[in-house]
């Protein structure tokens, strides 16, 4: 069985054809199913549709959040319940095909992938979209290592062990192949996939993206070089600050020493700019080596980060 994993969030209009769809697709291709669907928040009629359609379509499964947490918990969220050996990943706007589909799983269980992304090579987005997607992903590929095109493609394959394995929260899902390069799944492969103009609606992703993309890519440098060994980052820097105030003052001890010797007239140490330098050096050598104590000690492991509020779900063994 495959899993296709659907986060979505006021597309009331979008999920009867949406799943009509995917029903074609893997009918003809004889692809066992099931269609994990995330309601995150909506407060259009999205619930009471996804209802009418379980009762259609027995493969459809539903989760609703009490409020919207966004993209990423709604893939946590379908990737914890997901039991298919492949997981598709896409967006429920009718943007990504589902006649990839068929394609994807065999990418992974042909071609032995463990992770598959799409790459919307022509794309039918506002420019305002479009170049702030081409500079995070020059931006990813450089601190990454990944040579992908297209990170933030919603349509992606994975073998099950990956979504198992990572762990999304904030907006980490522009990251997935980071954070699975990771955990050591770096058979990582990239498909040309089909991108369609939006049918109904608007995007739901606001200027807040543009601030939201950088910081995020930082965090999941940060975490997937030191997450842990926090120390190494923070004692290197820490010793570096400490050793050139250590030097400095050395140099001035030194030059003090010297000019007793040579009964040469010499400033007090506290009228010296460099000595506030020196100063200034080793006490933030000292903190950054706390925060790496602390780093170390509380390490990244926060017990409410996946925390949510579901409120009901559809087609789920309720055990």
């Amino acid at each position: 069985m495959i899993s296709i994993a659907i986060p979505l969030y006021n597309e009331a209009e979008s999920l009867p054809e949406l799943i009509a769809w995917i029903h074609r697709v893997v009918e003809a291709n004889n692809l066992a199913t099931e269609v994990i669907l995330v309601d995150d928040g909506s407060r259009d009629e999205s619930w009471a549709v996804i209802e009418n359609l379980r009762l259609e379509y027995p493969f459809v499964k539903a989760i609703r959040f009490t409020r919207n947490y966004g993209k990423a918990a709604g893939l946590q969220a379908a990737f914890e319940v997901a039991q298919g050996d492949v997981v598709i990943t896409m967006d429920a706007d009718l943007q990504d095909s589902p006649d990839e589909i068929p394609e994807l799983v065999r990418m992974i269980r042909e071609d032995g992938f463990d992770l598959v992304s799409g790459w919307k090579k022509k794309r039918y987005d506002p420019i305002s979209k479009t170049i702030p997607t081409k500079l995070y992903n020059w931006a990813t590929r450089k601190m990454s290592g990944i040579q992908l095109h297209d990170f933030n493609c919603g349509l992606k394959a994975y073998r099950t062990k990956v979504v198992k394995n990572i762990e999304l929260y904030g907006d980490m899902h522009r990251y997935i192949p980071v954070l699975a390069k990771r955990l050591g799944y770096d058979n990582i492969g990239e498909k040309v996939v089909e991108h369609r103009a939006r049918k109904f609606g608007t995007t739901k992703y606001g200027v807040s993206r543009f601030i939201r993309g950088p910081l995020d890519l930082l965090t999941v440098s940060f975490v997937s070089r030191y997450s842990k060994r926090p120390m190494h980052l923070f004692g290197l820097y820490g010793a570096i600050m400490f050793l050139i105030g250590m030097a400095v003052f050395a140099w001035i001890g030194g030059y003090k020493i010297w000019a007793v010797i040579h009964h040469i007239p010499a400033k007090n140490i506290a009228q010296m700019s460099i000595f506030y330098v020196a100063l200034t050096a080793m006490i933030i050598g000292t903190q950054l080596f706390i925060g790496g104590f602390l780093a170390e000690l509380v390490g990244s492991i926060s017990p409410d980060r996946n925390r949510y509020v579901i409120e009901d779900k559809i087609g789920f063994n309720q055990n």
